[in-house]
Formats: C-alpha cells, structure tokens, sequence
C-alpha cells in the first residue's frame, strides 16, 4: 500500500488536505494522464502506476482503461518499458485466477469471480481483430520485457476464449509460424511458457494441430525431450508430451506424418534408458513415462483408421519399439500403474498385426526357468492378490494376442488337450482353467472370457475344445470341459461367474452344431436355461444374466442341426413357447442391449473397469450378440398358423375387395412417385454436401498456406467465392424446400389412402365372420 501510494502520489501530486481520493478516481486520472500526456516519461508513470493497481482494482482498470493501454501498445511500441507496463496490466486484469489483493468494495469484482471478470475483459479484448495481431507481431521483439508478458497474456486470451482466439490466429498471416519460432528462444522461461500456449492453442482444432505439426513441431518437442534427458527430464518433458498428444489423437493426418516423418523411430529412445532401478522411479519419472506410453497407444488405438495402425505396428515392430516396451513389461522394480500401461501399450501394439503377434509369443521372461510372457501374465490374471487393473490389462492383452490369430489360438487350445500336456510345466491352459474352476468370481470371469477369445471365428477350435477332458477329484472319471462349464453355471451363486460362464458358453455353441448337440445332451442344460429365462426376476443383474440365458436357448435352436436325438429344433420351439412365451423370450432377450453396461463394452475392446461390479459384458461377445439377436428371435419365435376359412363370395365382399384392389393401386403409385421425389432430394442434398465439402477443402488449404508462408488472401477473390457458393447454397436450399413441401403433401395423402384401406379391410373381415357364422 506505501509502493501504490508513493507512486500515484508521484504521478498525480498530493492530494488536497481533508480529501482521500477513491480508487475509481485514482484509476480514472491515472488513465487521463496516459492518454493527455505529451511526455514519454509522463505516461510511462502513469501506465506503471496503473499496473501496480490492476491486482486491487482489475475491474475498473479494466472497464476504464483497456482501451488506452491497447493504445499505449500502438503508439509507444518502441519503448519496450511502457509496452511492459501495459503488457502486465493486460496481463492481470485478463487473469482467470483470483489476487489475494482483490476487494469487494468500490465497485471490484466480488471474490471468487475472478475467472468470470477474466472472461469479460477477454471477450471485450478480442472483438478487435487487431488487437490480437498487434499482440503476436509483439512476439517479434527479442526484449524478455515484451516477449515474455506477451506470451503470458495470450496463454491467459486462450485459456478464457479458446475458440476465439483460435479462429483469429488461424487467419493471421505467421502467427503460428511465429509462435513456433519462440520454442528456439535460448531463455527457458519463454520456451517453457510457449509450450503451455501451444498446448491450449492446439486443443479441439485440427488446422491448427496439423500447421504446428508441419511447422517441425514434432522436430523442437523432441529436440527439447533430448536436452531434458528424455524420461528423467522434469515437467518440461511433461509438457511437450502433452502438446504432441494434442498434436496426434483423433488426427489421422497428423498421424501419417509423424510415422512418415520417421519420429516414431525416435521413440525408441524413450525407453532404452536403464528403467529397472528401483532407486530411478521418482514421481516426475513416472509421470513422463505414463506420456510417453500414452503417446505410442494413441499411434496405434484400435479407433484409429486400420491403415494407420498397421503401418505404424509395423514400424514400431521394425525400430525395435515393441522389443523395448516388452523388455520394460518383464523388468523388476516397475510400479504397478507404469506396469499397467505397459501392458496396455503393447497390447495395442500387437493387436490383429501377425508378425507382432508371433514376436509377443516367443517373448520368455527372465524368470527360473524360463517361462514364456504369456504364460507370467496369466499367472497376475489368476491371482486374486494382484492389482484390479493390472488383471484386467493383462485380460486385454490376452485378447489383443488371440485377435485374428487363428495360429494363437490353436496354442492356447492345444494346452489343454492331454496328448500335449506337460506335467513339468505351467501352460497357459492350465492356467485358464485354474481361474474358471477358482473360487475367486473375478478369476472366473477372465479366465471365461480369455477362453472364449481363443474360440472367436474359429470352428475348427470350437470343436477341439470339445475334446478337453478335466479330472476334478483324484480317483473320480473325467469330465468334459463343456459339462465341467455347466456344472459350474448350476452350482454357483456368483452372478459374475455365471456372466462368464454363459459368456464362453455363448461364444462356443455360435456357428457350432456339433457343440449344440453336445451340450443339449447334458441332461440338466435345457431345464436349466428355461427355468431361469421364465422367472420373475426384477434385480438389474439378474435380469441380465435372465437375457444371457435366453440368448444361449436361441443359438441351441438357431444352430440345432437336427443330428442329436435329445432335442430338435421343432421340440425346443415348443418348448420356449409352453414354458417361456414367444414375447415374453423376446423381451429377456432385449434386456441385454438395454443395459448402459452393454453400451460401453460394445464402444471400445479395452476394458474400462475401474472395480470388480463394472465386469458385465467383454466387447467381443457383444459384437457376437448384436450380430445373432435378431436371427435367434426368429429361430425361437413359433411361426403363427393361419386357419383355412370358408369359402364365401357375396357381392357385398366382392365390392371391398375391389375398393381395397384400387385402393393398393392408389397407394403404388403414390409411392413410386414419393420414391422419384425421394431420390431427387438425395441427389440435391449430395450435390450440396460436395459443393460444402470443396468449398471448405479449398478454405483449410487456404487458411494452412496462409498460416505457413504468411500470404494474404485478396478479399476480392474471397467476397467472389463466397457470392457464388451462397448463390448455389440458396438455390439448392429453394429446390429442397419445395421438394420437401411436395413429399409432406404426398406422405398425408398416402396416409389417408391407407387409412380408407384399412377401414375397407376391416369391413371385408367383418362381413366374412359374419356369413362365416350363417
């Protein structure tokens, strides 16, 4: 408070004896001297004057001075102390955060709305156009007094108005280009502050994510990372992980360029580092490390185009990436989060890709003996003791390793068949059928759906598995795996055991006639699935698992080939009629696809569970149900019988059919004729969608030269090129609104046609069940 006085008392001389001037009237001549002064030094006091009241007095500085210190910044650009001033004033009245020095009297703003000030005082900054290039040619300065606020004050613009400020430098001729030059600038607070900047410039907006790309950003972050030290470099390695990242997800342009760009390469380097220290994990390590596996899972996330992932699974493969995120996922000493996402990693990596498959499965761990990698990671699966989340990547990653992997899924079943058994060694089924036979109903669950993955499109292994004989006591006679399966489903009470269960059970019997009649032989299958489809459940879950059992039914009738003697399709149609009801099994069926837990695991193969209750569905089991659910509705439901009536022909019948005859005839016509008007509508919308899609290819391209080498566009050619496509936008918009109306007219006239039809059909019914009973 002696600082703020001293200084206005500088600038505006003592105040009158008996009079305290108030903050408003202090801002208000402080702001009269800026703009009367004829004298650099004069306004100079006054601006830095007003900079040391802008924290207390953010909102009078602002409503009142804004203005003049944008002027400040034209006029006075030379005097690089003044543009400071100004710069920072700016700076601290566009703050979204709160000054401790902020008051709730005279007219500031009240505590805890310092973001919604921010926001205002940015909205009104950025209207003008000019105001923000006036900003970003600031840049050009070298001076740390002007540079650096100037950068502060546009991270502050973007954080309160990221769309607009994003707009406005996209059409600034350089400003990217300039904004990219300051990740050279050798003062590591600019650099450090630039990438922040580019971070929130860059979110949601694909031009400019792909300008900053080609603006050899990938070349500066990874110039940066190296000088850092890669994973043991501090936030700034967090920083420009997280711009690259922006840079790379949902951008498959961006994508393209870093794998062609050979950055991918330079990956590699990230985690060649000796990463098995125990004493090397500090928090800021693992933080970068958790980046940088992010960033190679958004290279080659299965949401990505198919052709992007497996070009850049193969590069990974060929640079030595997937051997060195293996090499990390057997290490000691890794922390279970890091682990997690290692794994998660390189399940993505290998992921329908063959040759990335086959080098996952001749991975050994360096263990005593050796073991294969497949082999340990079940190991954590079935361990109840192990981390949720660690289970389920590596449940994940069992499934990337199977997925259109025929070959691996013919190792995985010949585990389990006796002839191949090796009593000296652990094998993966082994393993598998150690969890689903556990007491454990999260070890049931993934050890049911790791089973039914190695069973997915391939028949030859659905029936193989059907050989598997287990001994579940010692002295007893062993049992089939698919009656084992079922006993178990009998048996326990577990509701997530009997959704994997019915799960690998589902999977099995699909497209499988010869496991349908195997399990329709088991006495205690059939009455099973009817029971617990008929009853009256009302619990969400149960209600599911009631679906699961219902789908199950259908697939034994849709894929009963008749060959067993148990049960005919005939035979279970009737019996889910008498038992169930045809719409009653409809309606258990569509439990399923109802269910927000359905919708999720549908959306992604990846395993979103966070704790053991959200283990419903596995993704591809819903890819199998929504692919069957109609077709088993059909197979179940009994085909409706129609009695033969008599034969009546009475002139009163004779004339309703011969109205309903004209009346189709109407209705045919009508129809042909909204399917002409139909079919031109779709070529006029298709023509504007083309034209909309050009127009704005031609816009981005314009846009991107512009940004890159900082040519103007004549606002000649532009106004023409925005005449003509508003001309054809009007025109086509005229043609679909009358062809619209048209439709409307036509669609109410074949309502009422088919609405006198029907009455004419009712009538003709009603005259029929009359003579009928005569």
């Amino acid at each position: 408070m002696d600082y703020l006085r001293s200084v206005t008392q500088s600038v505006l001389g003592s105040p009158q004896p008996g009079h305290q001037p108030t903050g408003a009237e202090t801002v208000e001549r402080l702001i009269d001297r800026v703009q009367s002064s004829t004298l650099l030094e004069d306004r100079r006091d006054g601006c830095r004057a007003l900079k040391a009241m802008s924290r207390k007095y953010r909102v009078l500085v602002g409503a009142h001075g804004m203005d003049t210190l944008t002027q400040v910044l034209e006029t006075d650009r030379s005097d690089h102390e003044i543009v400071n001033y100004s710069l920072e004033t700016l700076v601290n009245i566009t703050s979204p955060e709160e000054y401790p020095e902020e008051m709730e009297d005279e007219g500031t703003t009240p505590a805890g709305h310092a973001s919604v000030v921010g926001e205002q005082f940015t909205e009104i900054f950025t209207k003008r156009q000019e105001n923000i290039e006036l900003l970003v040619n600031l840049l050009d300065e070298f001076d740390f007094k002007v540079r650096y606020p100037a950068v502060k004050l546009l991270t502050n613009l973007l954080k309160n108005r990221p769309k607009d400020l994003q707009e406005v430098i996209l059409i600034i001729p350089s400003g990217v280009s300039k904004l990219m030059d300051l990740l050279s600038d050798s003062r590591e607070v600019i650099r450090n502050d630039t990438l922040l900047l580019l971070t929130q410039l860059t979110k949601s907006n694909t031009n400019l994510q792909k300008i900053v790309a080609f603006e050899n950003g990938y070349d500066h972050m990874f110039e940066i990372i190296e000088g850092e030290g890669y994973s043991d470099g501090g936030v700034v390695v967090e920083d420009c992980l997280i711009l690259m990242l922006n840079l790379l997800r949902n951008n498959p342009s961006n994508q393209t360029f870093f794998k062609e760009g050979s950055y991918i390469q330079q990956l590699t380097s990230f985690f060649s580092l000796p990463l098995d220290s125990r004493d090397g994990w500090s928090a800021q390590k693992v933080t970068n490390i958790h980046y940088m596996l992010q960033l190679v899972q958004t290279l080659v996330a299965p949401q990505n185009p198919a052709q992007v992932v497996t070009s850049c699974q193969k590069v990974m493969n060929q640079c030595g990436l997937l051997q060195a995120l293996t090499g990390l996922l057997m290490a000691s000493g890794v922390p279970v989060d890091i682990l997690t996402d290692t794994i998660t990693t390189v399940s993505d990596m290998i992921r329908g890709s063959q040759p990335n498959q086959e080098f996952f499965a001749s991975m050994m761990a360096p263990s005593s003996p050796p073991r294969p990698a497949i082999v340990v990671l079940l190991m954590s699966m079935v361990n109840e003791k192990q981390p949720f989340i660690l289970r389920c990547a590596v449940l994940y990653c069992f499934q990337c390793f199977l997925y259109r992997n025929q070959t691996g899924q013919a190792q995985i079943i010949q585990t389990l068949l006796p002839q191949t058994a090796d009593a000296n060694s652990v094998t993966a089924g082994q393993l598998l059928c150690s969890g689903l036979f556990s007491l454990d109903p999260v070890s049931n669950w993934f050890a049911a759906v790791a089973l039914s993955h190695s069973l997915v499109d391939n028949a030859t292994q659905k029936e193989n598995m059907l050989r598997v004989q287990l001994a579940t006591s010692v002295g007893s006679a062993a049992v089939s795996l698919l009656q084992q399966c079922t006993s178990i489903l009998q048996a326990r009470s577990k509701v997530l055991t009997r959704f994997g269960i019915l799960m690998l059970l589902s999977t099995w019997l699909a497209h499988c006639p010869l496991a349908v009649q195997t399990f329709l032989a088991i006495p205690t299958a059939v009455p099973y699935l009817t029971t617990h489809v008929s009853a009256n459940e009302h619990d969400e879950l149960e209600m599911v698992c009631q679906g699961l059992c219902a789908f199950l039914l259908g697939l034994c009738v849709q894929f009963n080939d008749g060959s067993g003697s148990n049960f005919s399709r005939e035979s279970l149609k009737q019996l889910v009629s008498d038992r169930i009801g045809a719409e009653n099994f409809g309606d258990k069926l569509s439990n399923i696809s109802r269910t927000e837990v359905y919708s999720k695991a549908a959306k992604s193969p990846q395993l979103a569970a966070k704790q053991p209750s959200d283990l419903v569905f596995d993704h591809e089991f819903c890819r199998l149900f929504k692919s069957l659910e109609v077709s088993c509705v059909r197979a179940v439901t009994p085909q409706l019988m129609v009695g033969n009536t008599a034969e009546v022909c009475p002139a009163e019948v004779t004339k309703y059919k011969d109205i309903i005859r004209d009346q189709d005839a109407e209705i045919t016509r009508l129809r042909d004729l909204l399917r002409d008007i139909q079919r031109e509508i779709e070529e006029v919308r298709s023509d504007k969608e083309q034209l909309s899609s050009k127009v704005q290819q031609l816009h981005d391209e314009n846009t991107v030269l512009k940004a890159q080498q900082g040519i103007a566009v004549k606002s000649t050619a532009s106004s023409v090129e925005a005449n003509i496509v508003e001309n054809q936008k009007e025109s086509s918009g005229e043609s679909i609104e009358e062809l619209a109306q048209q439709v409307a007219l036509l669609q109410q006239q074949l309502a009422e046609v088919t609405h006198a039809r029907d009455y004419y059909y009712y009538e003709v019914y009603k005259k029929e069940a009359e003579l009928t009973s005569l």
